[in-house]
């Protein structure tokens, strides 16, 4: 009886991995890239004991720990050791996500995996097996983009480690970064990622904005360049919002016999003006003079973004004014009161 009880066992998982065969070899994947990074961290009081290591470096890796510790004490996020380890890039990007749309909506292809859920974007360790998704996706007729990522959240299931690419970052995007990873470990709810961005997004720019305040003061240059800088990307992604419910007023205008040339046509000529708009934005003064946006944003006309780039924006910052007045209007901005209100609310995983 056993036997036969072990023998249906083995028939179902081969069964399964023949099935879930993609799955199971992009999860593998996954893991490998993963345990390769935790595998070579090294704790961050050894590399702040590193004589050879900069010590320009050093000094962002303490303020790493500052604003970690300010996250949990002074914010209130959840207590974890992430950001207490390191791992050295070598000057290499390590991660990349596919990101899909459909052609004539604005609707994101979404990947659903098992525990944590459906996501608008599927990352990967292996830059050919990302380039394969995207050149597969665009021959199936999605609008598609490739980004490099900077850093991710494994959701409290692992300590995170300090990337070295954060190194390079100010002092106000630094804490911005950390706290709005730290928010995910806190808070995520399964299957609504444009939430989880959205309030990451929101927690980390009111957290780094609270952390330069304690740490410089608001007089400060740290809190008044991130400030500016904060200002000056607000205008960007309230150009880039516009300019979706423009291309998603177009698109319902669009007829089953409307011929494909006429689509694309009209899709690039309104995604062609959204672009050219940009420059009539406010531009911000830095040391080398005036930086237009196009520059900073790396589209022009002649690289012109697709439904895939601006999926991105409403993933991440679509509900931003809808976070801040219920902040302010019904909580009178106390956060941890907020935090405890949006624990109790949404289940998290």
């Amino acid at each position: 009886m056993l036997r036969k009880i072990l023998l249906a066992l083995l028939v179902i998982a081969v069964f399964v991995g023949i099935w879930q065969r993609e799955l199971l070899s992009y999860g593998w994947m996954q893991a490998k890239g993963q345990i390769n990074i935790l595998w070579n961290t090294q704790p961050v009081d050894k590399v702040l004991a590193d004589p050879t290591f900069p010590d320009s470096l050093k000094q962002k890796i303490n303020l790493i720990q500052e604003i970690r510790r300010f996250a949990i004490d002074s914010i209130g996020l959840n207590p974890s050791e992430s950001y207490t380890s390191f791992y050295n890039q070598n000057g290499k990007p390590i991660l990349w996500v596919v990101l899909a749309s459909e052609r004539y909506k604005l609707a994101a292809k979404e990947w659903t995996f098992p525990v944590i859920g459906t996501f608008a974007y599927k990352g990967y360790f292996e830059k050919d097996r990302a380039d394969s998704e995207l050149k597969a996706l665009t021959k199936e007729g999605y609008d598609t983009r490739l980004n490099e990522v900077s850093a991710w959240s494994t959701l409290g299931f692992f300590n995170d480690p300090i990337l070295s690419s954060m190194l390079r970052r100010k002092e106000g995007q630094l804490a911005e970064l950390i706290i709005h990873e730290l928010t995910h470990g806190t808070l995520f709810i399964k299957d609504n990622l444009e939430y989880n961005e959205n309030l990451a997004d929101f927690v980390g720019e009111y957290g780094a904005l609270r952390f330069l305040a304690y740490k410089y003061g608001n007089n400060s240059l740290p809190y008044q360049t991130y400030l500016a800088d904060k200002k000056y990307n607000e205008q960007y992604d309230e150009h880039i919002l516009r300019g979706t419910r423009k291309l998603d007023s177009l698109y319902t205008t669009f007829k089953d016999q409307t011929v494909t040339a006429e689509k694309d046509s009209l899709k690039c000529q309104l995604i062609d003006q959204i672009v050219v708009t940009i420059d009539t934005l406010e531009v911000k003064q830095n040391g080398a003079g005036r930086q237009p946006f196009t520059k900073k944003r790396r589209i022009t006309k002649q690289n012109l973004p697709n439904n895939a780039y601006f999926i991105g924006y409403t993933t991440y910052r679509q509900q931003q004014n809808q976070f801040r007045r219920e902040f302010e209007e019904r909580f009178q901005q106390d956060f941890r009161k907020y935090l405890t209100y949006l624990k109790k609310t949404y289940p998290s995983l």
